[in-house]
């Protein structure tokens, strides 16, 4: 079977890891700074706060902000559900707004059009390794007066206009297993400012800046040092990982860009594109993954339901109709596009796709 993902990890992340255990320092300690410290240079972030997943990230940067009960965050329907989760988990209210069809990210125009008076930032989705607008929304946001939180989650290395995604305002990675690094589950906050990195690292720690002493509510949301060593090898990798997957992805863009009932993805001018999922508008979408399957060819749908179509969501009373998500909800159709794919790999996936879309 052709894998959707695999995590490539090899015997540096062993050693790595082997190296902390017999430090006898395996909590937060100097490698979680230490990762904090690379991660600041690659995103060209002034400051970052390593914690223990994405989603807590997200939530940490919200905190961070003052983001609270009567507020509202504008953010894409058309996520993992983590995005619009942790806007709740303060109190606020997610508000949603339709996306592009071409980038699948939230489209700037129609922002503009849900702010209101308890509008306090806005949470764009860099979906599947593709950077939103963010010269769009950046103005929006100053326009506005309006924070600007990237769940940059999917898109670590991603640029848009010179500048990589995670350091235009608050960002929020994940390290999850299936993500284009991991340290087996972890999260990093980023920004350019001294009060918000110093905000994120007290939440995360029980509200402490200084052991035992705690000057306001907090969590335990740290990273270990096992997961920070593997960090630290997996971003001196992440460079070549994510050219073999922009590789991969030009393989597959050849290969299926002339058949009839496929839209491949597309990478906007200014824009690079990670992919971390190689996502295409599918003619037939559920026949195509189910024929693919037979040829033993793993495909995801990443998402199935928008957000605000979710059981729990439409229990909170949201009733959207957002045209361009519910459309795109049943098109899209990831294809296996990692590192550790061959060429005959991505050849069999263009065979089998010719092969579907010629009997359709």
């Amino acid at each position: 079977m052709i894998q959707i993902a695999k995590p490539l990890l090899g015997k540096e992340e062993i050693d790595a890891v082997t190296e902390v255990l017999n430090s006898g320092m395996i909590a937060q300690g100097p490698k979680v700074e230490e990762f904090e410290l690379a991660f600041s240079e690659y995103t060209g972030c002034d400051y970052t706060a390593a914690v223990n997943s994405g989603t807590a990230a997200l939530y940490i940067a919200l905190l961070a902000h003052g983001i609270g009960k009567e507020d509202e965050v504008i953010t894409s329907p058309f996520s993992f559900i983590a995005t619009a989760n942790s806007i709740l988990y303060t109190g606020a209210k997610p508000v949603f707004v339709d996306i592009e069809l071409d980038t699948f990210n939230i489209d700037p125009e129609r922002i503009k059009e849900k702010i209101t008076s308890k509008t306090r930032a806005i949470m764009p989705v860099h979906l599947y390794g593709h950077p939103a607008d963010m010269k769009a929304i950046m103005e929006i946001a100053e326009d506005n007066k309006l924070f600007v939180i990237e769940d940059a989650c999917q898109s670590h290395g991603a640029d848009c206009l010179g500048k990589r995604v995670g350091s235009f305002g608050t960002g929020a990675f994940s390290f999850y297993p299936t993500k284009n690094m991991t340290t087996g589950e972890g999260g990093m906050l980023t920004t350019d400012k001294k009060e918000i990195a110093e905000k994120a690292k007290m939440i995360r720690a029980h509200g402490s800046k200084v052991r035992y002493l705690h000057e306001m509510l907090g969590f335990n949301l740290r990273m270990t040092d096992i997961a920070a060593a593997i960090g630290i090898v997996q971003l001196g990798k992440l460079e070549k990982f994510t050219k073999n997957r922009q590789i991969n992805a030009g393989i597959l863009s050849d290969g299926l860009k002339e058949i009839s009932g496929l839209v491949p993805p597309v990478t906007a001018e200014g824009c690079s594109h990670v992919f971390h999922q190689y996502t295409v508008r599918a003619k037939n979408r559920d026949k195509f993954a189910a024929f693919l399957k037979k040829k033993e060819i793993d495909t995801g749908i990443y998402y199935p339901i928008p957000i605000h179509r979710q059981p729990f969501y439409r229990d909170l009373g949201y009733k959207d109709f957002l045209p361009v998500s519910e459309k795109t909800v049943e098109e899209v159709l990831s294809l296996p596009v990692h590192p550790g794919l061959s060429r005959d790999d991505l050849q069999k996936i263009v065979e089998a796709s010719k092969e579907f879309y010629a009997k359709d």
